[in-house]
Order: structure tokens, then C-alpha cells, then sequence
């Protein structure tokens, strides 16, 4: 059960920043957008994709790295999920999760794992 809510929490990180992001900005998240605007949303998203997988890693008992590697999962499967529902939307922001924030929350579960051996 603890696993499951690591998992939860993380991605809630995640998805609760990109709300935020796109409630203040005013723009669409599928919607295109200035090539800045994307540069900023992929680093805003990849930073929050990484404190997600850490925290989901730092909070597990076992295996931290497994789940930083599950949020990762959930973000990819996600942004998957959304371009087969809407195809036509631009993808930007989808690939960006699939190619950036997804490994970045895995990569934040492993810097987790490392910490907690030493």
C-alpha cells in the first residue's frame, strides 16, 4: 500500500505543477505555443518530473529506484494515453513528457536510491 501511494504522490507532484503551469499561464497544454513558452514548460516539467520520482523513491521502503521508474510509467503512459485520444491536437507537449519528464522522474527515483545506500 505504501508503494502505491509513493507512486500516487509523486505523480501528483508532477501533474499538480503542469496544472498550475497552464492555469497561470492561460494556455492550452495541447494547444501549440511559443517556442520559449515550450522551452520553459519542458524545464518546468522536467524539474517537477524529477522532485515526483525522488519523493516517490525517498518515501518507498524498497526497491527506490523501482519506483521512481513507475512514476516515469505513469507519466509516459499518460502522454501516450492522450495523443491516441486526440490525435489531431499538437503534440508538444506529450512527446516532451514522453522524452523528457519521464526520464527525468526515473532519473530522480535513482538519485534517491543512491542517497538512501549511503
Amino acid at each position: 500500500m505504501r508503494s502505491i501511494g509513493a507512486v500516487v504522490a509523486g505523480y501528483f507532484i508532477f501533474a499538480a505543477s503542469a496544472v498550475l503551469l497552464f492555469q497561470l499561464s492561460g494556455r492550452a497544454p495541447h494547444a501549440e505555443a511559443p517556442l520559449a513558452f515550450k522551452i520553459a514548460t519542458i524545464a518546468w516539467g522536467g524539474v517537477f518530473a524529477m522532485v515526483g520520482g525522488y519523493l516517490a523513491a525517498h518515501v518507498s521502503v524498497r526497491r527506490p529506484a523501482a519506483h521512481g521508474a513507475a512514476v516515469a510509467a505513469v507519466i509516459a503512459l499518460g502522454a501516450l494515453g492522450s495523443i491516441a485520444t486526440r490525435p489531431s491536437d499538437a503534440l508538444w507537449s506529450q512527446l516532451a513528457a514522453i522524452i523528457v519528464m519521464a526520464p527525468c522522474a526515473w532519473a530522480g527515483g535513482v538519485l534517491a536510491a543512491r542517497q538512501k545506500r549511503t
